[in-house]
């Protein structure tokens, strides 16, 4: 099944996003034939990252909320908010 996680950041994390964005990326190559797609959401000016979105296939909701908490982003307290989603693609 595929799910949306978003992730907000708190107000100010640039510094701990920073601090924990190789660990970040190395987390996410271990689930690499799960992902659908992936990146950060960007600021209003886009000069700057203000969270995370991800879209990929876990055979349950446990699963996910697993991944999702073990991310080093979340570990270190980089987010303010996690929103998990069951989705369907449609199109294209």
């Amino acid at each position: 099944m595929l799910f949306m996680i978003h992730c907000v950041d708190k107000d100010g994390a640039q510094d701990l996003r920073a601090a924990n964005r190789e660990a970040h990326l190395t987390y996410l190559k271990g689930f690499a034939d799960k992902i659908f797609a992936a990146g950060p959401l960007l600021r209003e000016d886009g000069e700057g990252m203000a969270g995370s979105l991800l879209l990929m296939e876990f055979p349950d909701r446990a699963a996910v909320e697993a991944f999702a908490r073990e991310d080093p982003y979340a570990k270190s307290g980089v987010f303010q908010s996690v929103e998990i989603k069951a989705w369907k693609k449609v199109l294209p």
